[in-house]
């Protein structure tokens, strides 16, 4: 799924009979009436054929930062539980990073509201993980409830 900053979200699924594509400007979404925006929400919903799609970073982890913990989602099969909770000391930090090379992390993207988020970055590029920083305001315009768990698992 691709979401512009102007607003404009463009999904794509790959299906053996084709490319399906919807396309919906959120201009255009404002001035639908409610019935209209429903079936535009149905339209958003990821059918069966977004489970066949290939994951771009095989090797990455979503890290939601907060002030008091950490949550942390490994690709499933790589941990018998992967979303983890840590704390945010020094000692929790490098928990993290300790388990994220024993699940054979290599990227990890990680969302913040704060500041929270520069410990646990410099950690991790010291220790040769490619570290992505994802504005939360992005993430907010993606369909779908989100939760913190949810929010880790989904990057």
């Amino acid at each position: 799924m691709l979401l512009s900053r102007l607003g404009d979200c463009i999904y794509s699924i790959n299906s053996g009979q084709g490319t399906l594509q919807i396309a919906i400007n959120s201009r255009q979404k404002s001035r639908m009436s409610k019935k209209q925006k429903s079936q535009v929400n149905l339209k958003q919903s990821i059918p069966d054929e977004a489970s066949q799609l290939r994951p771009i970073h095989p090797n990455a982890a979503g890290i939601d930062i907060g002030s008091q913990n950490h949550w942390v989602c490994v690709p499933s099969g790589r941990a018998p539980e992967c979303v983890r909770r840590f704390g945010c000391y020094t000692a929790d930090l490098y928990q993290v990073t300790d388990w994220l090379t024993e699940c054979g992390v290599e990227t990890v993207a990680m969302e913040s509201t704060g500041v929270y988020w520069i410990p646990l970055f410099q950690i991790l590029e010291t220790r040769g993980f490619e570290v992505k920083l994802v504005n939360a305001h992005h993430v907010k315009t993606l369909p779908g409830r989100k939760t913190d768990v949810l929010g880790t698992s989904k990057e």
